[in-house]
């Protein structure tokens, strides 16, 4: 029997249900600087929660890790965005780096909380699940103000982080359904502060009551910390008792009734202007395209209250100028003069690199021609040492041929012709072997 394949089937749609997973979308890494505690951990991985799709949710950072490193491996793996959290002697603080060349925001967290307390102070409990992390959230920006010549420059840069952020909101090729989340980033002109808050989309019927809502739906208010998926109605003596128990009568429970859908605060919608008609098909039972629905934003955390301390250019371990602080304030001549050592720094920086590369360069060089000298010195030994083994032989030649014998005697006078005379004539008779030679040729080596 052949195994089964196996569909990833929430990512049948493509780009149109699924924006994040178009080309182009910003790619974040959410990391935790340096040693922090158990509490900015798991901001850490609430922060990556609201990131995704498109963050590494798994990234594990080790004590040995650099940002350095983060900047070197992000290029290769499409990464736009680093958002890191420390923990400083004041307070946590947070960096948002664009990369690959920058700037860098530095913010202070004043305050901040986490989804698990954000959840637990909720009058409605609710579970969340992992298909509302399956496509990215829509940004709201609130209280920002509008570009213009008398608007601070920071603002407008903050407001700009903020937007490349997320991926841009395009109506035209976004599937309802995928809307499933939203991200606020409001400003408080008051206290200089931007307020970060994460909320989930709920739809819910419009112009019923809430009790006609609990059958619609088909679970009690409690389903979702019990292991029922359905209405409980053991201690009413009538269904009807349950529908039309006036506000303010306690029920059986003890709860009050509920009368209509504007008669409590706690209903969805009454008026028009609360009511959407759906565009399209959304998640949930009976929502389909053209009904009249109520939009609810429940909160689902985290909560971050962020204040803009420093914007500098450049990223970390290499700054340029710093563009605003919040505390120290220079003139146009210092801020000249800062702008110009930076430069400068900036300037030194590139020719000691230029020349590392040419010394570089000249090394390989230098170590190409060594390589090749050494191959045709090896061939020139070769031949040197074949010519000095002829020569040897021939001088071995030589030298036999001019070496005296110690047994041979010097000739003198007429004696010794007429004796060499009757040696020739009896050498003709018998033939002599000459001695042996004496080969000095070892020896002189």
């Amino acid at each position: 029997m052949a195994r089964r394949r196996k569909n990833r089937t929430h990512l049948k749609g493509g780009t149109a249900s699924s924006p994040g997973t178009a080309e182009g979308v910003p790619k974040s890494f959410v990391i935790k600087h340096g040693q922090v505690g158990s509490s900015l951990t798991q901001l850490v991985r609430d922060v990556r929660k609201v990131m995704e799709p498109n963050t590494a949710s798994r990234l594990r950072e080790r004590t040995r890790n650099k940002l350095k490193d983060f900047f070197t491996m992000a290029p290769a793996l499409g990464v736009t965005h680093l958002l890191a959290f420390t923990l400083t002697d004041v307070a946590p603080s947070l960096r948002i780096v664009r990369l690959s060349a920058g700037p860098t925001l530095s913010f202070r967290i004043e305050r901040y909380s986490l989804i698990k307390d954000v959840l637990n102070t909720s009058r409605r409990a609710r579970s969340i699940g992992s298909v509302e992390y399956l496509s990215p959230p829509l940004l709201v920006l609130a209280s920002f103000p509008q570009p213009s010549p008398t608007t601070p420059p920071h603002l407008t840069l903050l407001m700009k982080t903020f937007q490349t952020l997320f991926p841009p909101l395009s109506p035209q090729t976004l599937s309802l359904s995928s809307a499933r989340r939203i991200v606020l980033i409001s400003y408080n002109p008051d206290k200089s502060t931007v307020d970060f808050r994460h909320y989930l989309i709920t739809v819910k019927p419009y112009g019923v009551s809430k009790r006609v809502r609990r059958v619609l739906e088909g679970a009690s208010t409690k389903a979702s910390s019990s292991s029922k998926a359905y209405l409980d109605l053991g201690d009413e003596k009538d269904v009807a008792d349950f529908f039309l128990r006036k506000k303010g009568e306690p029920g059986p429970a003890g709860s009050d009734g509920y009368e209509s859908a504007a008669s409590d605060a706690s209903s969805v919608a009454g008026d028009d202007a609360d009511a959407v008609s759906l565009a399209d098909d959304y998640v949930g039972r009976n929502n389909k395209k053209g009904q009249k629905r109520a939009v609810r934003l429940d909160e689902i955390g985290p909560r971050m209250e962020l204040k803009l301390i420093k914007i500098t250019e450049g990223l970390p371990g290499k700054e340029g100028g710093v563009i605003y602080h919040e505390f120290v304030k220079k003139t146009r001549a210092e801020a000249n003069a800062q702008k110009a050592e930076h430069e400068a720094k900036e300037k030194l920086r590139r020719q000691r690199r230029e020349e590392q590369e040419r010394n570089i360069q000249r090394k390989k060089e230098l170590a190409g021609e060594g390589d090749a000298d050494e191959e045709s010195g090896g061939e020139g030994e070769d031949a040197e040492a074949k010519d000095d083994v002829q020569a040897s032989g021939d001088e071995r030649v030589y030298e036999d041929e001019g070496v005296w014998d110690d047994e041979e005697e010097v000739s003198g006078g007429e004696d010794d012709i007429h004796s060499e005379g009757s040696d020739e004539e009896s050498s003709d008779e018998e033939i002599q072997k000459p001695p042996p030679k004496k080969r000095k040729g070892k020896a002189a080596r």
